[in-house]
């Protein structure tokens, strides 16, 4: 027999019995459609994780202050500010491989524009934290070497202030008050979107450092040079480790701490965390696609359940079969190709419909999705697998058959 044979005669099989044929590829359907979806939402997830990590900048160390303590009781970590702005400067002079480092200092403050009012953050920053956060001015200008040196009243607005103070207008040029003293936006920052842990990184005010440490955040400081963190940018992913010793051993040494005292700042290495983030999703994904693909197995041991009530039922046709020449090779196929058939026919179903519940899922509960080729591929190819895997055992006990006995079967 003929290829085309063989799918002709597989294909007049299922549309004889065409519900049963249905409730046969019902558990494929469901188990393709899971895994789409699974590995859908995964990817997702996994793409959205990735463009957060974007967001914050490439190569980071983030240095930062000590806990205070207070009668024998630990407060939180930067309780205690004891870095200062030249420790930045230090840190981009002294360190191997360090390509800028930028401090910062930071606050909440009540910001106003005519009638309109926005509570945000503030941060006071250096040139620097522009290249560090990679972070690009979307209309205006961003802060010159004289606005630093003259702690000049300027700022730049995040997205999100931008709309909430000025709703459909443009903002450069305009005025507005933080915590009581005005300055002139000169311009607004791109799009940033929500950091690693949710926070919108566009609801924010950046000003110069100076300005900050002298006019909004550094009033109740004894000393105004004092930041709240260093943003490091080192030039490439492998030296993070060989900068992070570098920087501890020479802020030991800014700082005059004995080799008995512990260091009264921290160095965090982003890539590390964002490492493991990027890995956990990566497993929970695995796991939520493996889950789903059980009930591809349990559509695979339906596939063999039906495959041999036809095998009983068409006894008699194996034996007529047999005797005019057929041979177990034939029948083998025929019966093996009735199984695929089914399960390709109940993957492709279950790709589109896989397809439409990702989609389904998006847009009902706003979780990101992504339908890679691979999210596609490798659930109808499994399906493929369990067809033949499970339409195996059906086909060996066609092809057996004694051709007399089966004539025989009523």
């Amino acid at each position: 027999m003929r290829a085309a044979d063989y799918l002709h005669t597989a294909l007049q099989a299922i549309r004889a019995h065409a519900l049963r044929s249905l409730l046969t590829m019902l558990g494929v359907i469901i188990g393709v459609a899971a895994v789409v979806t699974m590995m859908a939402v995964g990817a997702g997830a996994e793409a959205r994780l990735a463009e957060r990590i974007r967001s914050l900048g490439s190569n980071l160390l983030v240095v930062l202050p000590g806990s205070a303590s207070t009668g024998g009781v630990r407060q939180g970590q930067g309780s205690e500010l004891t870095l200062v702005a030249a420790d930045g400067r230090a840190i981009q002079g002294a360190v191997p491989g360090v390509r800028a480092a930028a401090p910062l200092v930071r606050g909440s403050a009540q910001v106003v524009a005519g009638n309109r009012n926005w509570s945000t953050f503030v941060q006071g920053v250096t040139g620097e934290f522009f290249q560090v956060r990679d972070w690009r001015v979307a209309r205006g200008t961003a802060f010159s070497a004289g606005d630093s040196h003259q702690a000049a009243k300027v700022a730049l607005l995040g997205q999100t202030v931008a709309r909430r103070l000025f709703p459909g207008e443009d903002p450069v040029g305009r005025r507005v008050r933080v915590d009581r003293t005005p300055f002139t936006v000169i311009g607004v920052m791109a799009d940033k979107g929500q950091n690693l842990q949710g926070q919108d990184q566009d609801d924010m005010v950046l000003v110069p450092l100076t300005t900050a440490q002298k006019r909004l955040l550094g009033g109740q400081r004894l000393n105004r040079d004092l930041v709240n963190a260093i943003l490091v940018q080192v030039e490439h992913d492998s030296l993070l480790p060989l900068a992070e010793g570098e920087i501890r051993s020479l802020l030991r040494q800014r700082h005059r701490l004995r080799p008995d005292q512990p260091e009264d700042f921290s160095v965090r290495n982003l890539t590390e965390v964002v490492s493991a983030r990027q890995a956990s999703g990566r497993i929970l994904a695995l796991l939520l696609a493996a889950v789903a693909s059980v009930s591809l197995v349990v559509g695979g041991i339906g596939i063999m359940n039906i495959m041999l009530v036809s095998v009983t039922e068409r006894t008699r046709e194996v034996g007529l079969r047999m005797a005019v020449g057929a041979t177990q090779r034939n029948i083998l196929v025929q019966f093996l190709i009735e199984a695929v058939v089914l399960s390709l026919l109940g993957g492709l179903v279950g790709l589109g419909l896989g397809v439409v519940c990702a989609f389904t899922l998006s847009q009902m509960a706003g979780w990101p999705v992504l339908i890679q080729a691979n999210a596609l591929v490798l659930p109808f190819g499994f399906s493929v697998t369990v067809g033949v895997f499970f339409g195996l055992y059906p086909a060996l006990r066609a092809a057996r058959l004694d051709p007399i006995e089966a004539l025989r079967h009523e």
